[in-house]
């Protein structure tokens, strides 16, 4: 990867060109959200300069008002507007499609060889750290939104209406979305969100999609465009969606996937750690598609393979398929595999249309695009729920039998020298998760758990 000159401008980028950047990227987006946005900042606005700093961050902050994966629809919005339609597809899908296949495998071997002491000990070193992780990620979101004390306040009432009266997560987030719209009219001081991503900070030269380029004709706002995309999104969905229903019924367990992952789609406010509430309470308490374990194992995958976090729902979507056989018992793998991919179909799909309809709507701006007020509050909520779920994974961990069993002190003390490594020492969540699995698997061998 050669940097171009800085005071020349960068050659206009052919399709293929682009369509092997976002291969690769699909295959080294580790990090998470925050990662994948950097590696995508230094790729495209300082190495390539396929787009300036000031329209990158404009594009983001469009994103970060979305539900969904913001580096995943960051990178679908870069790719509509140099390429139309059709580079915004290809560039989302493939953000996706390398985390898709790569869980698929890791899955099937969780299902099979999930008791062996090899597979065992790596897993029993994950799960401490995922919780971990899952505690440094309430934390780090709520330095970020908490700055006032009605914001601690409405983080407080999110974690006592999801810990003590057990509320559903679409409750909680309405609730919050309907206290920030109200404390817009009387104190929108208090829900105004300040920092964030909306001031350049620096120029790298001429960019191929500068600061004052032309918004190409394909991404200028017509209302027959927006209704163009949103009658084909529906499409799509109504054509997947009925042909579930058709073939299985609408209470068979793919069609019941279907319509339970477009809800948590249309949810994910604050990203993945936000949606695994919810995830938890249908994929485990409600439908029984895998239970509270394999909801943690499928969580350290997802982090340590490449993609957006929320890929773990292609996780549940194939264990739920292999348990409820929906293919039949004698192609479990096959039903698994359909299900994991039916589950990130809807789990996407969403993400595609707010960005290939709402974009000309953004491009047409070119303002300073910040959180609203309803949702700061739902981002407050989210720190709540998510620390409810920290408290849910730990005791899962520490008393795998209730609080009538053992308490696995091995775990324990696992999970705080991993909270002291991310809180502390800020290590990175790969070196993280590769130390904690090697110390599981050396226990286990070891006998000392």
């Amino acid at each position: 990867m050669t940097s171009i000159p800085a005071d020349a401008p960068p050659a206009p980028v052919r399709f293929g060109e682009a369509l092997r950047f976002w291969l690769q990227l699909g295959f080294i987006s580790f990090g998470g959200p925050a990662g994948q946005i950097a590696i995508m900042h230094a790729e495209l606005v300082e190495r390539r300069r396929w787009i300036s700093e000031r329209r990158f961050l404009h594009a983001l902050n469009y994103c970060m008002v979305l539900p969904g994966p913001e580096a995943q629809q960051l990178a679908t919005y870069i790719g509509w507007l140099m390429h139309r339609s059709v580079g915004g597809i290809v560039a989302g899908a493939l953000f996706v499609l390398p985390s898709l296949f790569i869980l698929i495998a890791l899955s099937w071997i969780y299902l099979r060889f999930g008791q062996v002491p090899l597979v065992a000990g790596i897993f029993a070193g994950l799960k401490p750290a995922v919780t971990a992780l899952v505690l440094h990620a309430a934390w780090r979101i709520g330095s970020r939104a908490l700055k006032n004390r009605w914001m601690w306040g409405i983080a407080a009432l999110a974690f006592v209406a999801i810990f003590v009266f057990g509320l559903p997560f679409p409750a909680i987030v309405a609730a919050a979305a309907a206290i920030g719209w109200l404390g817009s009219r009387h104190a929108p001081q208090v829900f105004a969100l300040g920092g964030g991503h909306a001031e350049a900070k620096a120029s790298y030269g001429p960019a191929l999609i500068d600061d004052d380029t032309p918004t190409p004709a394909h991404a200028r706002y017509a209302t027959s465009r927006l209704a163009r995309v949103l009658a084909i999104g529906l499409g799509l969905w109504a054509l997947v969606m009925g042909t579930l229903v058709a073939t299985q019924g609408w209470h068979g367990a793919l069609a019941q996937m279907g319509w339970f992952f477009t809800k948590a789609a249309l949810l994910t406010f604050g990203g993945a750690y936000a949606v695994l509430p919810y995830v938890f309470q249908g994929a485990v308490e409600t439908h029984q598609w895998l239970s509270a374990t394999q909801m943690i194992d499928g969580l350290a995958l997802g982090e340590t393979t490449p993609g957006p976090l929320i890929m773990v729902v292609a996780f549940v979507g194939f264990v739920g398929g292999w348990g409820q056989a929906v293919l039949g018992p004698d192609a479990l793998f096959l039903g698994a595999a359909l299900a994991a991919t039916v589950v990130t179909f809807f789990t996407f799909l969403p993400s595609f249309v707010f960005i290939l309809a709402g974009g000309p709507l953004v491009e047409a701006t070119h303002g300073k695009l910040g959180f609203t007020a309803p949702l700061s509050a739902i981002t407050a909520a989210v720190v709540g729920v998510i620390l409810n779920l920290a408290l849910f994974f730990a005791y899962h961990v520490l008393w795998p039998q209730g609080f009538a069993g053992r308490f696995e002190v091995f775990s324990a003390l696992l999970m705080a020298a991993a909270a002291a490594a991310l809180f502390r020492f800020k290590l990175g969540v790969m070196p993280l998760l590769g130390a904690c699995a090697l110390i599981g698997l050396a226990a286990t061998l070891a006998g000392l758990r």
